[in-house]
Parts: C-alpha cells; sequence; structure tokens
C-alpha cells in the first residue's frame, strides 16, 4: 500500500500517534500522501472508510483526490468514504441538523449573485464597487465568527458600522427565507457543535479520521469546524505549505499552521521537500526567492530530474510586444519540439493582462482556455432552471419565487407582485405564503389572481414527487411545462436561443447522470448545486490550448513550459502590497508561479506599458533580483544574451528541426 513512496512520504502516511502537519513543498506529491493514508487506514489500521473524511477546498481536488482512493481501495472497501470540499461536508452536517437550528431541511443556498442583491436591497444601493466591499466584510465577519452585534463592535469606520448594521438584516432575512450563504455552511456546523454537544458526539463518532488537504488556505470558521470533528485527541492529518499561502485576501490565515502548533501541543511536523514537477534550476530560483519571507519551517525543494534549462529574463518594449512576442515563440517553440498547445502557459498577476494576449494568440492562430471566465453556473438560462429547483425545494426562497415567476412571463404583473411584496412585508412571511393567505388574495381582481395561484400550484406538486421521482424526468416535465425552449426563441435571435438551449440540455442531461449515479432526489441536488460554482469547469475533458491563468487560479497547476509575465514593480508585487505581511504574500504568489513550471521558465518584463490611457516607464519586480543570478539568461532589448548561449540555443534549434525533418 505503500510502496512508491519516499521515506518522509511514508512516515507521514503511517504516523498516527497524534496530530500530524504535513508541511508539502510545491509538487511533493502531497495527493499521493493523502491517498495512500486513507488506504492505509482502511486496510492495516481497523479504522472503516465510512469514519474518514478527506476534506479539501475545491470539487475538483475533491474529485481527483476521491477518483485516486478508488483505485486503491475498489469495491466496497471504501464504501462510505467521505471525501469532499469545506462547504460541501458542511452541507452535509446541515441537512441532518437542519432542525436543531431553526432550519427546515430543504433550505436553500444563496449564491453570490443573490446574497449581494439581498445587500443592496438593505443598504438601498447599486454601486457594485461598494456591494462588494460590503459582501467581503459580512464574509470576512463570518469567517471570523463574529455574530451581528460582535461585529458592531469590531467596526473601525462608519462604513462598517453601516455594513455591520446591514449584516443583522441581512441575517434575519436569510433566516426568514429559510436560506444560508457560502459562509454560513462552515459558521453554522460550528455554532451547532457549540451549543450541541450531543450533535459534536454524533458526527465525531461518524468521521474518527480528518485528513485535510491544502490547510494553509483555511480561515478562521474551518480551522474551528477542524479542531470540532477532531476532539482534544486531535484526530487528523494537516497537509498544507506555508510557502504556497496566498489567499489572504478572501479570508485565508497563514497564522492557522502556528495556532495548530499552540493547540496541539504534541503536533508532529514532517516536511516533503523532493519535488517531482520541475528541473532543479526552476528549484533553486523558488528557493532563492522565498528564503526572503519569514517562515514556520525552513525547506529547501530538490529534485532529481536534471539541472534544466537556464531561466530566461525576457526584457520586451512595451506589453504589446511582449504579448506578440510570447505568442510567435509558443508557435516555433511548439513546431520545433512537437509539443502540445496545452503544453504551454502564460500566467499574470490580474486579469486585466489577458487581454493584449488573447489578441496575439488569436492573431498566430493559437488556441487558447482562459481561466476565470464566467461560470457555466452562472449563465442567465441556468440560474433561471436553478431557480425553480430551489422554489421547489423551499417556497419561502424569495429570491428564487421572484425569478421564477417572472421567467417567462405568465401574465402576473409587476403590480400584482407589488401588492404581493407588500402584504408579505407586512405579515413577515415569504411570498409564496402570502400567495394562499385569503386577506391578500382579496385585494386582487380574479385575473390578476389566478395565474398567481395556478403557478404556486404547479410548484406544489412538482414539489409532492420531488423527493421521490428521478431529477431527470421532473425537470424535463418542467420545462416543457413552462414551454421555456419557445419563450428563449421568442425572445432572443436564433443563434443566441440555439446556444441558451443547448446550455439548459447539458444542464439538465449533467443533472440527470448526477442523480442516477449518486441516488440523489431534485431536492437533494438542488442544495449541492449553489455550490458548483466553486468548480474550477465541469467534468469537460482537457482541450489541447495553450492556458492563460492567473497566478492565483493556476495554483494547483503545472505545465511543462511557462510564461510568467508582467512581472515589474506595482504589478508582481501589486502596487497596494509594498511592505509588511502584503509583500510576503505577494512574494509567495511569486513563488507558486516559478514553482508552476516543469522544464522550461520564461519571466518576461516590459520598460514601458499603457496604463490609463498613458505610457508610462516600468521598473523590473524587487524579485527578480532575488533570484540567484547563475540560474538565469537575459534576453531581449534589456540585456544582450552571451555569445555562447545564443551559438548553442542555435544548435540545439537546428538539431530539433533535423530531428523534426527526419521523422517527416
Amino acid at each position: 500500500m505503500l510502496s512508491g513512496l519516499n521515506p518522509q512520504q511514508r512516515e507521514a502516511a503511517k504516523y498516527l500517534d497524534g496530530p500530524l502537519l504535513v508541511l508539502a513543498g510545491a509538487g511533493s506529491g502531497k495527493t499521493r500522501v493523502i491517498t495512500r493514508k486513507i488506504a492505509y487506514l482502511a486496510t492495516e489500521c481497523g479504522i472503516d472508510a465510512r469514519h474518514i473524511a478527506a476534506i479539501t477546498f475545491t470539487n475538483k481536488a475533491a474529485r481527483e483526490m476521491r477518483e485516486r482512493v478508488a483505485e486503491l481501495l475498489p469495491g466496497r472497501l471504501g464504501k462510505g468514504l467521505t471525501v469532499s470540499t469545506f462547504h460541501s461536508l458542511g452541507l452535509q452536517i446541515l441537512r441532518h441538523e437542519a432542525k436543531r437550528i431553526g432550519y427546515k431541511p430543504r433550505f436553500s443556498v444563496l449564491d453570490a449573485a443573490d446574497a449581494q442583491q439581498i445587500l443592496s436591497d438593505i443598504l438601498k444601493n447599486t454601486d457594485k464597487a461598494g456591494l462588494r466591499l460590503a459582501a467581503s466584510a459580512v464574509s470576512n465577519w463570518k469567517n471570523a465568527l463574529l455574530a451581528p452585534p460582535a461585529a458592531l463592535l469590531a467596526a473601525q469606520n462608519e462604513d462598517e458600522q453601516q455594513y455591520a448594521q446591514a449584516y443583522q438584516v441581512y441575517q434575519d432575512t436569510l433566516r426568514a427565507y429559510q436560506a444560508m450563504d457560502f459562509d454560513d455552511l462552515i459558521r453554522l456546523p460550528v455554532e451547532l457543535f457549540r451549543n450541541h454537544p450531543e450533535a459534536l458526539e454524533t458526527w465525531q463518532g461518524r468521521l474518527r479520521y480528518l485528513l485535510v488537504d491544502e490547510y494553509q488556505d483555511t480561515n478562521g470558521a474551518q480551522y474551528e469546524l477542524m479542531k470540532s470533528l477532531a476532539g482534544a485527541a486531535g484526530r487528523f492529518t494537516a497537509v498544507g505549505d506555508d510557502d504556497q499561502a496566498i489567499y489572504a485576501w478572501r479570508g485565508a490565515d497563514v497564522e492557522n499552521l502556528r495556532r495548530l502548533g499552540e493547540d496541539y501541543p504534541d503536533l508532529k511536523i514532517i516536511a516533503l521537500t523532493q519535488n517531482y514537477r520541475s528541473s532543479q534550476r526552476i528549484l533553486r530560483a523558488a528557493n532563492s526567492v522565498i528564503k526572503n519571507n519569514p517562515r514556520l519551517h525552513e525547506k529547501n525543494l530538490w529534485s532529481e530530474h536534471g539541472v534544466g534549462d537556464l531561466i530566461e529574463l525576457l526584457q520586451c518594449r512595451d506589453d504589446r510586444h511582449e504579448a506578440e512576442t510570447i505568442a510567435l515563440r509558443i508557435s516555433a517553440h511548439k513546431f520545433e519540439c512537437r509539443t502540445r498547445f496545452a503544453d504551454y502557459a502564460i500566467l499574470y498577476r490580474g486579469n486585466h493582462q489577458a487581454r493584449l494576449f488573447e489578441e496575439a494568440l488569436r492573431e498566430a492562430k493559437i488556441p487558447y482556455q482562459l481561466s476565470g471566465g464566467q461560470s457555466f453556473f452562472d449563465k442567465a438560462e441556468i440560474k433561471d432552471l436553478s431557480a425553480y429547483m430551489r422554489l421547489i425545494a423551499n417556497p419561502d426562497d424569495d429570491p428564487a419565487f421572484i425569478r421564477a415567476v417572472t421567467t417567462p412571463r405568465r401574465g402576473i404583473g409587476a403590480g400584482t407582485l407589488e401588492k404581493l411584496g407588500d402584504h408579505a412585508g407586512q405579515r413577515h412571511v415569504s411570498l409564496f405564503s402570502a400567495a394562499h393567505e385569503s386577506a391578500f388574495q382579496a385585494l386582487l381582481q380574479e385575473r390578476q389572481l389566478e395565474p398567481l395561484l395556478t403557478f404556486c400550484d404547479f410548484i406544489n406538486r412538482i414539489a409532492d414527487r420531488a423527493e421521490k421521482e428521478a431529477a431527470g424526468a421532473l425537470l424535463e416535465e418542467l420545462l416543457t411545462a413552462i414551454q421555456y425552449e419557445e419563450w428563449l426563441y421568442e425572445t432572443e435571435d436564433d443563434r443566441a436561443a440555439k446556444a441558451k438551449w443547448l446550455n439548459v440540455r447539458d444542464f439538465v442531461g449533467w443533472l440527470s447522470k448526477k442523480g442516477a449515479e449518486d441516488g440523489k432526489s431534485l431536492i437533494e441536488l438542488t442544495q449541492t448545486v449553489a455550490l458548483m460554482n466553486l468548480l474550477e469547469g465541469r467534468d469537460n475533458e482537457e482541450v489541447d490550448a495553450v492556458r492563460l491563468s492567473t497566478l492565483h487560479a493556476a495554483k494547483g497547476l503545472e505545465f511543462p513550459h511557462v510564461y510568467l509575465v508582467g512581472v515589474e514593480e506595482e504589478i508582481l508585487p501589486h502596487r497596494e502590497c509594498l511592505e509588511g505581511a502584503r509583500l510576503e504574500e505577494e512574494r509567495r504568489l511569486m513563488y507558486v508561479g516559478i514553482t508552476r513550471a516543469q522544464r522550461g521558465l520564461v519571466i518576461s518584463t516590459c520598460a514601458r506599458r499603457k496604463r490609463g490611457g498613458e505610457i508610462t516607464p516600468c521598473e523590473p519586480s524587487r524579485f527578480l533580483g532575488e533570484i540567484d543570478a547563475d540560474q538565469v539568461r537575459r534576453t531581449g532589448s534589456g540585456g544582450a544574451p552571451d555569445t555562447a548561449e545564443v551559438k548553442e540555443d542555435g544548435r540545439r534549434r537546428l538539431s530539433a528541426l533535423k530531428a523534426m525533418l527526419a521523422k517527416t
């Protein structure tokens, strides 16, 4: 079971004498350790798979881990194993314990857009930037386990006081809707376990050993959830890397690594430093940069992959020249080396840098895949169908009610909905409940009331069947009943309507398959669909295309050839992160970028760049000066390459061309 592991990996997989922190450097095989440890626990240590939980941060990572464990624990050996994200685990706990916290099991999970709309209504503000600040403040308070009164005390300025007051109304609104947001999926289980020891005892008995991946990305609430489940004995293995902690902006707290040692004095620490991804030169460069940060535990990555090519520091005239040069280089390198487009990645600090690279790649007829585009689940047509699903699962979900009752339009006018909203507000009931009250019905004429009641009756009929019948068949029936396809072609041009309808068909097919494979009803599927926004794409096969990605989105990925672009002061590091802890995180971001590369790494800078319509001079990033000079060669207008290196590079390219021609 543990064959193929190096000594440190094997020690981590076998250690069971107490809490364990595995400091896993980039590319050091941490997933292998986690999956082998799960198999070891289930086959050698007498812990049934149903009592083991592996927790990670994305559905993609959970899916890959589940697939790997299935190969090690085939058939019944792996039955009941929990491999999920923190949010999915929280959702599972809350489904079972909903009554203890005053919710019904059919509660709704609101996505970020719905949550922000509620805040917009409370604050009477439609400014997107302001709403993002408010949503971020509320999220940070929830992640820190601060209730609204505590948040009000912690508010440091007038804006934060306003957000804290909105936070209280926001929570009251969510409870009225019988709804939760993403942060509640972690916060509420922690509160549940604090207030209901019997519930905690049940779940500690159900999950007897925890393995937590990407531990450095945990926030305060996630850490408390892990600590609650692991108990005083610390029945866990946490796997993480303080050198790759790059998500402070979304609430992650690298201090959780230090806190672990304080809360568990007998914590065992094992460092994984052998890298299975990159050449020695790439690792030396990464080590030389990250050593400038204060670190909890020193570790130097090393590799048996050979010295490798020198890292190239490419100086370009300007940002357009940078994009065109890199597009041409990718095209030439692919032709010479017979590689795939998917072997190349262009990584940058901010999404705004992508546009020129997209233009240059299109001009060079190079296919590319852009990370961080609109989620499939954020498309209007998918949100339309999701609204119906949410309303079927939870009639008290007012945002879902409003979207469903108006999409498609069915003779229910704005005046009717306004009266319904006023009555529901006065009675403190949901819109769906208000529609059935005789006092409200007396306010409307028969022709206004009939289509509203017809809609509500339709939702009730589907809801009565939603726990028992196959999700796919019910959704097909729903789409036919609301005539959604016809409505699309009436309201969109033919091309857009066809594209949207294909997306709906894709969504229904995916839900049908997932419902059949996982044995989930429409209700259960509905509660997980909101979490799908955490996916990095759905289950699409990898396409042969150059990857364009931010450094944050590239974490966890690797590519044979990486172009790390725009490595300049005020870009990387970002102009708002030039000192203290924020500068340290920018350095970790640089480290993450370097360690994505397996064989080839080109780091580019520009002499000048267009910003806000003006051409401004650029200064190379301070991080470039931290890379050992003997690991790099400089090319481009900013530095003349060594003559011998140029000749050697020419000979290598000529040899590659001759070899390629010989094969043809």
